[in-house]
């Protein structure tokens, strides 16, 4: 499985299970209206534990009903889960597979993993889109939303022509779903990381829905594309390619923060996906022009394998407004039009008196199905995520809660040390799989070294500043060195 993640990699040693104190690192942001939001701070693996703490017992029910009986019985899961777990089918990044890995021990530290799930599970999970297409079958995700800017918000004082996007998450409705809607908001330590956020359910380390505070990521499906994904092909599942998107500062490295960052993860699959996807991606307008502010995406397993549409593409949506549902219509100059497309069309008028609630009424009006767990706005130019979940009845009917985004996603200092109290160490060169070298001036000090488990690796005593590590095999570890008063920690990739 592939590694991207390797440039500006600066992680906190903190693992229980090897001795080393592990205050929780994640915090309940909170629970109301049937949506439960949890803050993770620090590394990767910190991340993961703290979901795994915070959400194990949400993770074990969606395991048990909902993710287990998707593949109809326990032998044909466990083929799908083997094949996940060998690295061949999907292409994921191992940070990736690190906070799987500590998701788990998070859940067992508090004895919540009553399923005896792996990080497999994790990994399969989140892949779930991608592997139901290889399987044959099409996911019941369907979804849909409405971006809007420039000249079609000019004219409301609130947004003055801001960005805004409303949009739909809908799914075949299941007891354990509703039940289990969770959103997790990421502050990561990773210096090349930013903050940001995810809706969807617990067990969730990927992007179905998810902004940083310049750029929202949502994905639909393409339920008129009717190709599959090949057990050869060695996709990376969309949501991972989402995360990555907003997770990861300036990817492109063109110094701005705009759509183009989600086009550089899509355009790193030139193959193409394991399923037929739409996925909507809106900036703020102070990046001026119109496909650098509002995106879509139109991507399947079969060739045109990437099609990006943006509001220059004639459609019958007016102005500075970009609507998608669930068919092509860029891809293959398809036009397909479906019945919720032309009643957002029928009823914006010339699509320039758009502002928060017209945007929102336009979806909820007109762009509604029964199925719809979670109606959300992202306005990041005025600090506003707006959400509704299912909890008797369609999302869209029932009462929004107001979030800002700037609030979510700043660092909590009480659930996240100062970095100042964990003192990094620089190892180099990272990765590498011979001789690791570091900067440290104690004349004589211990030395660790810890699997992502917490299983201790090596150990001794050294006065050199620089350490054999050519006997481990491929994977991440963490280096602990110790004097008698201080002591420092890194990770470090064998390749």
């Amino acid at each position: 499985m592939k590694n991207n993640y390797f440039i500006g990699l600066v992680l906190f040693l903190l693992l229980g299970t090897a001795g080393i104190s592990q205050p929780s690192n994640g915090s309940i942001y909170a629970d109301s209206n049937n949506l439960y939001i949890i803050k993770v701070q620090g590394s990767h693996y910190e991340r993961g534990f703290a979901q795994g703490e915070l959400l194990g017992s949400r993770i074990t029910d969606i395991f048990q009903n909902y993710v287990f009986p998707q593949f109809g019985s326990t032998a044909t899961y466990n083929q799908v889960k083997a094949i996940v777990a060998t690295g061949n089918l999907f292409s994921i990044d191992s940070l990736f597979i690190v906070e799987a890995k500590a998701l788990i021990a998070g859940m067992n530290s508090v004895n919540s993993n009553t399923q005896n799930l792996d990080y497999a599970d994790i990994l399969l999970a989140n892949s779930i889109l991608d592997i139901k297409s290889i399987m044959q079958a099409k996911a019941g995700l369907e979804c849909s939303s409405l971006m809007s800017w420039g000249s079609a918000t000019s004219a409301d004082a609130t947004l003055s022509g801001k960005s805004v996007i409303s949009r739909h998450l809908d799914w075949t409705i299941k007891p354990v779903l509703v039940r289990n809607q969770v959103m997790v908001i990421h502050v990561p330590s990773e210096t090349n990381e930013q903050a940001w956020a995810q809706i969807g359910f617990a067990g969730m380390i990927s992007v179905l829905s998810g902004f940083n505070a310049n750029i929202g990521v949502f994905q639909h499906m393409m339920s008129d594309d009717n190709s599959h994904g090949v057990i050869s092909g060695n996709y990376e599942p969309i949501w991972f390619t989402l995360r990555k998107s907003i997770e990861q500062i300036d990817p492109n490295q063109d110094g701005k923060n705009n759509v183009n960052d989600v086009k550089h993860f899509i355009d790193m699959q030139p193959q193409g996906f394991a399923d037929g996807y739409i996925i909507s991606a809106l900036a703020r307008s102070t990046e001026i022009h119109d496909s650098l502010i509002a995106l879509v995406a139109e991507i399947a397993a079969d060739a045109p394998f990437i099609t990006y549409r943006s509001n220059s593409f004639s459609d019958t949506i007016p102005d500075d407004n970009l609507y998608t549902a669930n068919n092509q219509i860029a891809r293959n100059s398809s036009l397909n039009y479906c019945s919720r497309y032309y009643g957002v069309a029928s009823n914006i008028g010339n699509g320039t008196s758009m502002s928060l609630v017209t945007n929102r009424t336009l979806m909820a009006s007109h762009s509604h199905l029964s199925s719809n767990y979670q109606f959300m706005t992202f306005a990041p130019e005025v600090d506003l995520f707006r959400i509704s979940i299912r909890e008797t009845t369609a999302a869209y009917l029932e009462p929004y809660m107001d979030l800002s985004i700037s609030g979510m996603l700043q660092e909590n200092m009480n659930i996240n040390p100062p970095k100042t109290l964990y003192p990094s160490l620089s190892i180099f060169p990272n990765p590498t799989n011979q001789i690791i070298s570091f900067d440290v001036e104690w004349k004589q000090f211990e030395y660790q070294i810890y699997d992502v488990n917490g299983r201790g690796i090596m150990k001794g005593k050294s006065s050199s500043n620089s350490l054999n590590i050519s006997a481990l095999s491929e994977g991440v570890y963490y280096l602990v060195l110790r004097n008698k008063n201080e002591m420092l920690r890194a990770p470090f990739v064998v390749n």
